[in-house]
């Protein structure tokens, strides 16, 4: 019984803003996941799989209240690379496959850094190199989501460089509806917290999109996200001592 209070004392809900942030982490993370299936090469449902599985993974079983993981640029970068070698070495639709076999290995290698507690060691690296980490990923997230302005965007490009920019009213309205967002994001804290300001964002510019017709591109538009609950599936990738070398690189890699 004392076990059971105290676990009920450190994890007991806050129904508003558990409600509040899962709205927030959910619409946000839809996009995002979307963006960086497109930078990694990857379908956008395979990002969202992954969204969704690392979400209820860490909420479920994290080490403290309050977690929450999504999509990282700083691992599409790298995995655009290796869905590229592999489609180029193994044939086309491999990729996808070894990207699952490294995402395996790269667990594996992170659970094994902490059941040896090696995480004491990141308290060694520079505050510079965090810095530069984070600015670095700052980059990569701007950069996945210039597509959004573009007409058309090759797939696992990083398409800024590639694309057809969007023209005349369509692109002011959607630089409007952009600076709207970041409006209310920055300034709604300002007035009242009573809701999350990126929430706030979403909605707002959501319905006014909705509401007014606007001309503008939406998820929807970007590929076909239509589709059930993930499936648990053994990669399709020839177990030899080959795969391991080639994806252990990018493991390591990822789960660095």
């Amino acid at each position: 019984m004392l076990l059971l209070r105290e676990f009920m004392q450190t994890f007991s809900p806050n129904i508003k803003n558990d409600v509040l942030s899962g709205l927030t982490v959910a619409l946000a993370l839809v996009p995002e996941a979307v963006a960086f299936a497109f930078v990694a090469g990857v379908h956008p449902l395979v990002g969202l799989y992954a969204a969704f599985m690392v979400g209820l993974i860490t909420a479920v079983i994290g080490g403290r209240p309050g977690m929450i993981s999504g999509a990282a640029g700083a691992l599409a970068v790298v995995m655009v690379s290796l869905v590229a070698d592999a489609e180029r070495d193994y044939g086309p639709g491999s990729g996808v496959q070894f990207l699952f076999a490294a995402v395996i290995l790269m667990g594996i290698i992170q659970v094994s850094a902490g059941a040896l507690k090696l995480g004491k060691f990141i308290r060694i690296v520079p505050t510079p190199v965090m810095l530069g980490f984070v600015n670095g990923l700052a980059i990569v997230i701007f950069l996945a989501q210039l597509p959004q302005l573009q007409s058309s965007t090759p797939v696992g490009k990083w398409g800024w460089a590639h694309g057809e920019w969007l023209s005349g009213s369509t692109l002011f309205i959607m630089l409007g509806l952009i600076a709207l967002t970041m409006f209310i994001t920055f300034y709604l804290p300002k007035l009242t917290k009573a809701i999350p300001s990126a929430l706030a964002g979403i909605l707002v510019v959501s319905l006014l999109a909705w509401g007014l017709q606007l001309d503008t591109k939406t998820v929807g538009d970007l590929s076909n996200i239509a589709g059930g609950l993930p499936q648990f599936a053994v990669p399709q990738v020839p177990f030899t001592l080959e795969t391991l070398w080639f994806i252990l690189p990018y493991s390591v890699i990822f789960a660095a």
